[in-house]
Protein backbone atom coordinates (compact mmCIF):
# COMPACT_ATOMS: atom_id res chain seq x y z
CA UNK A 1 0.00 0.00 0.00
CA UNK A 2 0.83 3.71 -0.92
CA UNK A 3 0.76 6.30 2.12
CA UNK A 4 0.01 9.86 0.43
CA UNK A 5 0.57 13.09 2.34
CA UNK A 6 -2.80 15.01 1.95
CA UNK A 7 -0.54 17.92 3.49
CA UNK A 8 1.81 18.21 0.60
CA UNK A 9 2.05 20.81 -1.90
CA UNK A 10 -1.09 22.75 -2.15
CA UNK A 11 -2.64 20.99 0.87
CA UNK A 12 -5.95 20.68 -0.72
CA UNK A 13 -7.91 18.82 -3.02
CA UNK A 14 -5.84 18.09 -5.49
CA UNK A 15 -3.82 15.48 -3.79
CA UNK A 16 -6.79 14.04 -3.03
CA UNK A 17 -8.54 13.72 -6.46
CA UNK A 18 -5.44 13.20 -8.65
CA UNK A 19 -4.20 10.56 -6.21
CA UNK A 20 -7.68 8.28 -6.46
CA UNK A 21 -7.37 8.79 -10.24
CA UNK A 22 -3.95 7.50 -10.77
CA UNK A 23 -4.51 4.67 -8.14
CA UNK A 24 -7.51 3.19 -9.96
CA UNK A 25 -6.04 3.61 -13.26
CA UNK A 26 -2.90 1.52 -12.21
CA UNK A 27 -4.17 -0.48 -9.74
CA UNK A 28 -2.61 0.82 -6.82
CA UNK A 29 -3.78 0.07 -3.22
CA UNK A 30 -3.02 4.13 -1.62
CA UNK A 31 -4.08 5.14 1.67
CA UNK A 32 -4.57 9.26 2.04
CA UNK A 33 -4.17 10.71 5.10
CA UNK A 34 -3.92 14.51 6.43
CA UNK A 35 -6.85 15.17 3.77
CA UNK A 36 -7.29 18.89 2.93
CA UNK A 37 -4.44 19.38 5.84
CA UNK A 38 -4.18 23.22 4.68
CA UNK A 39 -7.74 23.78 4.61
CA UNK A 40 -9.63 26.30 7.45
CA UNK A 41 -12.05 22.97 7.56
CA UNK A 42 -10.25 19.90 7.13
CA UNK A 43 -11.11 16.78 5.67
CA UNK A 44 -13.70 15.72 3.22
CA UNK A 45 -16.78 17.86 2.35
CA UNK A 46 -19.51 17.02 -0.10
CA UNK A 47 -17.78 17.83 -3.74
CA UNK A 48 -14.57 15.65 -2.13
CA UNK A 49 -16.89 13.05 -1.04
CA UNK A 50 -18.42 12.97 -4.39
CA UNK A 51 -15.17 12.85 -6.30
CA UNK A 52 -14.17 9.81 -4.13
CA UNK A 53 -17.07 7.81 -4.61
CA UNK A 54 -17.33 8.63 -8.48
CA UNK A 55 -14.14 7.51 -9.03
CA UNK A 56 -14.63 4.34 -6.48
CA UNK A 57 -18.14 3.38 -8.42
CA UNK A 58 -16.89 3.71 -12.11
CA UNK A 59 -13.38 2.07 -10.84
CA UNK A 60 -15.21 -0.68 -9.22
CA UNK A 61 -13.33 0.18 -5.75
CA UNK A 62 -13.62 -0.21 -2.34
CA UNK A 63 -12.79 2.89 -0.28
CA UNK A 64 -12.81 2.87 3.76
CA UNK A 65 -12.98 5.98 5.53
CA UNK A 66 -15.51 7.88 2.86
CA UNK A 67 -17.15 10.43 5.51
CA UNK A 68 -17.53 13.48 5.81
CA UNK A 69 -15.08 15.45 7.55
CA UNK A 70 -12.55 12.35 7.39
CA UNK A 71 -8.61 13.31 6.69
CA UNK A 72 -7.90 9.85 5.72
CA UNK A 73 -9.24 7.19 3.73
CA UNK A 74 -8.30 4.16 2.23
CA UNK A 75 -8.70 3.13 -1.89
CA UNK A 76 -8.70 -0.45 -3.24
CA UNK A 77 -9.23 -0.30 -7.14
CA UNK A 78 -10.92 -3.24 -9.30
CA UNK A 79 -12.05 -3.05 -12.29
CA UNK A 80 -13.24 0.14 -14.90
CA UNK A 81 -16.21 0.06 -15.62
CA UNK A 82 -18.58 1.69 -18.69
CA UNK A 83 -22.35 2.61 -18.93
CA UNK A 84 -24.40 5.46 -17.30
CA UNK A 85 -23.62 6.84 -14.05
CA UNK A 86 -25.69 9.48 -11.98
CA UNK A 87 -24.07 11.95 -8.60
CA UNK A 88 -25.43 14.31 -7.10
CA UNK A 89 -22.82 16.89 -4.48
CA UNK A 90 -26.20 17.95 -3.07
CA UNK A 91 -24.62 21.76 -2.56
CA UNK A 92 -23.04 24.51 -4.61
CA UNK A 93 -20.01 21.98 -4.64
CA UNK A 94 -17.81 21.98 -7.78
CA UNK A 95 -19.21 19.45 -10.58
CA UNK A 96 -15.72 20.86 -12.68
CA UNK A 97 -13.36 19.38 -9.51
CA UNK A 98 -15.88 15.90 -9.78
CA UNK A 99 -14.61 16.42 -13.44
CA UNK A 100 -11.03 16.64 -12.85
CA UNK A 101 -11.14 13.31 -11.01
CA UNK A 102 -12.69 11.18 -13.24
CA UNK A 103 -11.58 12.65 -16.49
CA UNK A 104 -8.59 10.62 -16.85
CA UNK A 105 -10.71 7.19 -15.58
CA UNK A 106 -13.52 7.49 -18.52
CA UNK A 107 -11.11 7.20 -20.89
CA UNK A 108 -9.75 3.86 -19.93
CA UNK A 109 -13.58 2.56 -19.58
CA UNK A 110 -14.19 -0.55 -22.04
CA UNK A 111 -16.76 0.99 -23.86
CA UNK A 112 -19.24 4.21 -23.79
CA UNK A 113 -19.36 5.83 -20.55
CA UNK A 114 -22.07 9.11 -19.58
CA UNK A 115 -21.86 10.64 -16.26
CA UNK A 116 -24.33 13.06 -15.07
CA UNK A 117 -22.81 15.61 -12.36
CA UNK A 118 -25.10 18.01 -10.11
CA UNK A 119 -23.76 21.10 -7.84
CA UNK A 120 -21.87 23.83 -8.66
CA UNK A 121 -21.05 24.64 -12.50
CA UNK A 122 -19.71 28.23 -11.99
CA UNK A 123 -18.63 28.86 -8.46
CA UNK A 124 -15.29 30.26 -6.55
CA UNK A 125 -12.26 28.62 -6.52
CA UNK A 126 -12.61 25.87 -9.37
CA UNK A 127 -12.31 25.94 -13.43
CA UNK A 128 -15.80 26.84 -14.64
CA UNK A 129 -17.91 24.77 -16.17
CA UNK A 130 -17.71 26.57 -19.42
CA UNK A 131 -13.65 26.52 -19.22
CA UNK A 132 -13.97 22.32 -19.10
CA UNK A 133 -16.00 22.03 -22.49
CA UNK A 134 -14.62 24.83 -24.58
CA UNK A 135 -10.89 24.96 -23.75
CA UNK A 136 -9.59 22.08 -21.98
CA UNK A 137 -11.78 18.91 -24.01
CA UNK A 138 -10.06 20.56 -26.72
CA UNK A 139 -6.69 20.23 -24.97
CA UNK A 140 -7.88 16.50 -24.54
CA UNK A 141 -8.41 16.18 -27.90
CA UNK A 142 -4.52 16.45 -28.63
CA UNK A 143 -4.09 13.36 -26.01
CA UNK A 144 -6.64 11.31 -28.07
CA UNK A 145 -9.49 11.78 -25.32
CA UNK A 146 -12.35 13.18 -27.37
CA UNK A 147 -14.94 13.80 -24.68
CA UNK A 148 -18.36 15.65 -24.68
CA UNK A 149 -20.15 17.90 -22.00
CA UNK A 150 -23.54 19.32 -21.90
CA UNK A 151 -24.93 21.83 -19.68
CA UNK A 152 -28.01 20.97 -19.02
CA UNK A 153 -28.83 23.57 -15.91
CA UNK A 154 -26.00 25.87 -14.24
CA UNK A 155 -25.81 25.73 -10.74
CA UNK A 156 -23.89 29.03 -8.91
CA UNK A 157 -23.03 29.62 -4.95
CA UNK A 158 -24.25 29.28 -2.74
CA UNK A 159 -27.90 27.63 -4.26
CA UNK A 160 -26.25 25.02 -6.68
CA UNK A 161 -28.52 22.68 -8.75
CA UNK A 162 -26.23 22.55 -11.58
CA UNK A 163 -26.69 19.45 -14.40
CA UNK A 164 -23.74 18.39 -16.24
CA UNK A 165 -23.58 15.74 -18.53
CA UNK A 166 -19.98 14.48 -19.42
CA UNK A 167 -19.87 11.51 -21.98
CA UNK A 168 -17.09 9.76 -23.80
CA UNK A 169 -18.53 7.96 -26.71
CA UNK A 170 -15.53 5.81 -27.25
CA UNK A 171 -12.60 6.04 -24.83
CA UNK A 172 -8.87 5.39 -26.54
CA UNK A 173 -7.88 3.15 -23.51
CA UNK A 174 -4.33 4.51 -24.37
CA UNK A 175 -2.96 8.13 -24.66
CA UNK A 176 -0.97 10.00 -27.14
CA UNK A 177 1.62 11.98 -25.93
CA UNK A 178 1.68 15.68 -26.94
CA UNK A 179 3.95 18.14 -27.86
CA UNK A 180 2.29 22.11 -26.63
CA UNK A 181 5.30 24.38 -25.76
CA UNK A 182 4.40 27.42 -27.54
CA UNK A 183 1.13 28.98 -28.33
CA UNK A 184 1.78 30.22 -32.05
CA UNK A 185 0.04 32.95 -33.74
CA UNK A 186 -3.44 33.84 -32.29
CA UNK A 187 -5.91 33.28 -34.60
CA UNK A 188 -9.17 34.50 -33.10
CA UNK A 189 -10.60 34.72 -29.41
CA UNK A 190 -14.23 33.42 -28.95
CA UNK A 191 -16.11 33.36 -25.34
CA UNK A 192 -19.41 33.29 -23.60
CA UNK A 193 -20.74 35.38 -21.26
CA UNK A 194 -23.78 34.21 -18.90
CA UNK A 195 -26.27 35.30 -16.47
CA UNK A 196 -29.10 33.98 -14.55
CA UNK A 197 -31.85 35.19 -12.98
CA UNK A 198 -30.43 38.68 -13.61
CA UNK A 199 -31.40 41.33 -15.81
CA UNK A 200 -29.57 40.52 -19.61
CA UNK A 201 -27.62 43.36 -19.63
CA UNK A 202 -25.01 42.03 -16.62
CA UNK A 203 -24.32 39.10 -19.52
CA UNK A 204 -23.77 42.24 -22.40
CA UNK A 205 -22.02 44.06 -20.43
CA UNK A 206 -19.34 41.49 -19.39
CA UNK A 207 -18.90 40.69 -22.69
CA UNK A 208 -18.23 44.22 -23.83
CA UNK A 209 -16.07 45.15 -21.21
CA UNK A 210 -13.84 42.01 -21.82
CA UNK A 211 -14.07 42.66 -25.52
CA UNK A 212 -12.73 46.62 -25.22
CA UNK A 213 -9.68 45.43 -23.13
CA UNK A 214 -8.51 42.82 -25.70
CA UNK A 215 -9.03 45.23 -28.67
CA UNK A 216 -7.07 48.01 -26.95
CA UNK A 217 -4.03 45.09 -26.20
CA UNK A 218 -4.58 42.60 -29.17
CA UNK A 219 -5.61 45.46 -32.22
CA UNK A 220 -7.78 43.59 -34.51
CA UNK A 221 -7.45 40.29 -34.06
CA UNK A 222 -11.39 38.30 -34.63
CA UNK A 223 -13.60 38.55 -31.55
CA UNK A 224 -16.87 36.87 -30.71
CA UNK A 225 -18.49 36.35 -27.20
CA UNK A 226 -21.72 34.70 -27.07
CA UNK A 227 -24.38 35.97 -24.55
CA UNK A 228 -26.68 33.32 -22.50
CA UNK A 229 -29.29 34.92 -20.88
CA UNK A 230 -32.82 33.43 -20.22
CA UNK A 231 -36.05 35.08 -19.58
CA UNK A 232 -37.33 35.15 -16.06
CA UNK A 233 -40.61 33.29 -16.78
CA UNK A 234 -38.16 30.38 -19.04
CA UNK A 235 -35.42 30.51 -16.62
CA UNK A 236 -35.03 27.07 -14.84
CA UNK A 237 -31.97 27.81 -12.48
CA UNK A 238 -32.62 28.39 -8.86
CA UNK A 239 -30.74 31.41 -8.05
CA UNK A 240 -28.80 34.19 -9.40
CA UNK A 241 -25.19 34.17 -11.20
CA UNK A 242 -23.15 35.54 -13.96
CA UNK A 243 -20.03 34.35 -15.63
CA UNK A 244 -18.01 35.09 -18.51
CA UNK A 245 -15.07 32.57 -20.21
CA UNK A 246 -12.92 33.58 -23.00
CA UNK A 247 -11.07 31.24 -25.15
CA UNK A 248 -8.05 32.04 -27.78
CA UNK A 249 -7.41 29.69 -30.77
CA UNK A 250 -3.48 29.74 -31.44
CA UNK A 251 -1.52 27.74 -33.95
CA UNK A 252 -1.15 25.07 -31.64
CA UNK A 253 -3.41 25.11 -28.51
CA UNK A 254 -6.69 26.69 -26.98
CA UNK A 255 -5.99 29.35 -24.04
CA UNK A 256 -8.62 30.22 -21.42
CA UNK A 257 -9.42 33.26 -19.15
CA UNK A 258 -12.32 33.00 -16.86
CA UNK A 259 -14.07 35.54 -13.78
CA UNK A 260 -17.47 34.77 -11.91
CA UNK A 261 -19.63 37.43 -10.99
CA UNK A 262 -20.78 38.23 -7.41
CA UNK A 263 -22.57 40.33 -5.24
CA UNK A 264 -21.72 44.03 -5.45
CA UNK A 265 -18.95 43.11 -8.52
CA UNK A 266 -19.49 45.31 -11.40
CA UNK A 267 -20.34 43.62 -14.44
CA UNK A 268 -17.30 45.24 -16.37
CA UNK A 269 -14.95 44.28 -13.52
CA UNK A 270 -16.44 40.77 -14.23
CA UNK A 271 -15.03 40.82 -18.03
CA UNK A 272 -12.57 42.75 -17.57
CA UNK A 273 -10.97 40.60 -15.09
CA UNK A 274 -11.41 37.11 -17.64
CA UNK A 275 -10.03 39.40 -20.60
CA UNK A 276 -6.98 40.19 -18.30
CA UNK A 277 -6.46 36.86 -17.18
CA UNK A 278 -6.32 35.40 -20.86
CA UNK A 279 -4.04 38.46 -21.74
CA UNK A 280 -1.49 37.04 -19.15
CA UNK A 281 -1.49 33.53 -20.22
CA UNK A 282 -1.23 34.60 -23.99
CA UNK A 283 1.43 36.87 -23.45
CA UNK A 284 3.55 34.42 -22.26
CA UNK A 285 3.92 32.97 -25.32
CA UNK A 286 2.95 29.22 -23.69
CA UNK A 287 0.44 26.36 -24.81
CA UNK A 288 -1.41 25.86 -22.18
CA UNK A 289 -2.73 28.74 -19.65
CA UNK A 290 -2.70 28.73 -15.78
CA UNK A 291 -5.39 26.17 -15.29
CA UNK A 292 -4.58 23.35 -18.11
CA UNK A 293 -0.60 23.60 -17.08
CA UNK A 294 -1.49 21.45 -14.05
CA UNK A 295 -4.44 19.56 -15.44
CA UNK A 296 -2.20 17.50 -17.98
CA UNK A 297 0.10 16.66 -15.80
CA UNK A 298 -1.50 13.33 -14.80
CA UNK A 299 -2.35 12.42 -18.91
CA UNK A 300 0.98 13.27 -19.85
CA UNK A 301 2.12 10.66 -17.20
CA UNK A 302 0.21 7.97 -18.27
CA UNK A 303 0.31 8.69 -22.06
CA UNK A 304 2.25 6.95 -24.83
CA UNK A 305 5.61 8.51 -25.00
CA UNK A 306 7.10 11.98 -24.50
CA UNK A 307 5.12 15.05 -23.65
CA UNK A 308 6.66 18.30 -23.33
CA UNK A 309 4.20 21.04 -22.37
CA UNK A 310 4.69 24.29 -22.06
CA UNK A 311 2.84 26.36 -18.94
CA UNK A 312 2.17 29.86 -18.45
CA UNK A 313 2.41 29.42 -15.20
CA UNK A 314 3.90 27.11 -12.87
CA UNK A 315 0.77 26.96 -9.88
CA UNK A 316 1.12 25.60 -6.60
CA UNK A 317 -1.62 22.92 -8.02
CA UNK A 318 0.92 22.11 -10.81
CA UNK A 319 3.70 21.35 -8.78
CA UNK A 320 1.21 19.06 -6.05
CA UNK A 321 0.28 17.27 -9.29
CA UNK A 322 3.93 16.86 -9.87
CA UNK A 323 4.54 15.19 -6.59
CA UNK A 324 1.69 13.17 -6.74
CA UNK A 325 3.06 11.81 -10.08
CA UNK A 326 6.23 11.35 -8.56
CA UNK A 327 5.11 9.17 -5.82
CA UNK A 328 2.32 6.68 -7.78
CA UNK A 329 3.79 6.80 -11.41
CA UNK A 330 7.73 6.99 -10.59
CA UNK A 331 8.72 5.51 -14.16
CA UNK A 332 7.39 8.40 -15.20
CA UNK A 333 10.01 10.98 -15.38
CA UNK A 334 9.14 14.78 -15.30
CA UNK A 335 11.91 17.30 -15.92
CA UNK A 336 11.86 21.11 -16.70
CA UNK A 337 13.51 22.35 -19.50
CA UNK A 338 12.76 25.68 -18.34
CA UNK A 339 11.49 27.74 -15.45
CA UNK A 340 10.28 25.93 -12.44
CA UNK A 341 9.76 29.11 -9.74
CA UNK A 342 6.40 29.04 -8.98
CA UNK A 343 4.65 31.75 -10.34
CA UNK A 344 6.88 31.85 -13.67
CA UNK A 345 5.84 30.46 -17.02
CA UNK A 346 7.57 26.76 -17.53
CA UNK A 347 8.61 23.74 -19.81
CA UNK A 348 8.90 20.47 -18.79
CA UNK A 349 9.41 17.24 -20.35
CA UNK A 350 7.25 14.16 -18.76
CA UNK A 351 8.09 10.74 -20.89
CA UNK A 352 4.54 8.75 -19.98
CA UNK A 353 4.47 4.79 -19.36
CA UNK A 354 1.59 3.98 -21.97
CA UNK A 355 -0.81 2.76 -19.72
CA UNK A 356 -3.41 0.46 -22.15
CA UNK A 357 -6.32 -1.27 -21.05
Amino acid sequence: MIIIDGSIGEGGGQVLRTSIALAALLGKEIKIVNIRAKRPRPGLQRQHLVSVKAVAEIAGAEVEGLRLGSTQLVFRPGVIKSGSFRFDIGTAGSVTLVMQAILPVVGFAPGPISVEIRGGTDVPWSPPVDYMRFVFSRILDHFGLMVSIVVKRRGHYPRGGGIVLLKVPDPPRRLNSVAMVERGEILGIEGLSHAVRLPRHVAERQARSAEEFLRKKLGSIPIKIDIEWYSPERDPHRGPGSGIVLWAYTTNSVIGGDALGAKGKRAEVVGQEAAQKLYEDLASGKALDRHASDMVIPFAAISCGESIIGGARLTMHAWTNIKVVELLVPEAEIEFIEGGDLGKPFSARIRGICLKK
